[in-house]
């Protein structure tokens, strides 16, 4: 079992910047894939990154360039450094993780990301 606990959403104004963590906490193995998801409303729920093992990110179109994902495998935490905010980006953000390919995706609490205009 995998639980996640997040931290540091919030509200920002446009051109501003966030940075979301999510620890991992599991009693044993270890995670393979972590990342995030977002969902604004009436909008299903996206991916925005995700980050492997080895450290091989990939981006959703909508971040790229101004999202930055990085994991530290000891810690069992990831990071997103969200810069150049924009009033799109508002959603909840929900970190996810899985411990290989087979397993279950293990989310978060969801955490509320605000940008104003």
């Amino acid at each position: 079992q995998v639980q996640l606990v997040e931290s540091g959403g919030g509200l920002v104004q446009a051109g501003g910047s966030l940075k979301l963590s999510c620890v991992a906490s599991l009693s044993t193995g270890s995670i393979a894939v972590m990342g995030w998801y977002r969902q604004a409303p009436g909008k299903q729920r996206d991916i925005v990154a995700f980050i492997d093992r080895g450290g091989t990110t990939s981006y959703a179109d909508s971040v790229k360039g101004r999202f930055s994902l990085s994991r530290d495998n000891a810690k069992n935490t990831v990071y997103l450094q969200m810069n150049s905010l924009r009033p799109e980006d508002t959603a909840v953000y929900y970190c996810y993780a899985r411990r290989n390919a087979q397993s279950s995706i293990a989310w978060g609490q969801g955490t509320q990301v605000t940008v104003s205009s």
